[in-house]
């Protein structure tokens, strides 16, 4: 099976690799443009991006949004974080938090999956946005982000080792145990 991702981001396509190889699933990366709706909630972004590709793209996909909410700042970005890297930056985010003693946060990740049904997967994980940027791996806000219980950034982790506890690893893992139950 040939699956489709549909992103601009080739980091997200190798991480999704990994999850469907053993399954025999061919992951490959789909470069199509689609309007995301000012929401919410992550679900609603997703589940509108694929509705719309739904009668433009030819077989299976899915694609995800996902978003770094901030507990200080009222969960923002959340949603917006595309947008908010893009126009603040990491610079801008760490300049925001410079004098809040809770830099608690989390990653969310939701995959909207397209089989001729819309299908859901999500995954989080929380943790903390420290005052300088270590690291070199990943992308977006890996830099700056600490997951819980490690002393790594997602950014000096390995893809191996950020896959394992990611909010898109988690989501990704979702979607492929359902993937692997319903391909039987």
């Amino acid at each position: 099976m040939r699956l489709a991702f549909i992103t601009s981001n080739p980091g997200k396509v190798e991480e999704a690799k990994k999850y469907f190889e053993s399954l025999g699933v061919e992951v490959y990366q789909l470069r199509f443009s689609y309007p995301e709706i000012q929401a919410d909630t992550l679900e609603e972004v997703a589940e509108y991006g694929a509705e719309w590709l739904s009668g433009r793209v030819n077989g299976p996909f899915f694609l995800d949004d996902s978003g770094l909410f901030i507990n200080a700042l009222k969960g923002f970005p959340g949603v917006y974080s595309a947008y908010a890297y893009k126009t603040l930056g990491m610079d801008g985010i760490l300049r925001l938090l410079e004098k809040e003693r809770d830099r608690s946060a989390y990653f969310k990740s939701v995959i909207a999956y397209w089989d001729g049904t819309l299908h859901l997967f999500t995954g989080r994980v929380d943790g903390e946005i420290i005052t300088e940027k270590r690291g070199s791996n990943g992308f977006g806000f890996d830099p700056v982000f600490r997951p819980s219980g490690f002393d790594k950034t997602f950014a000096e982790m390995t893809t191996e080792e950020k896959n394992k506890i990611s909010h898109r690893g988690r989501a990704l893992e979702a979607f492929a145990e359902w993937l692997k139950e319903n391909l039987k």
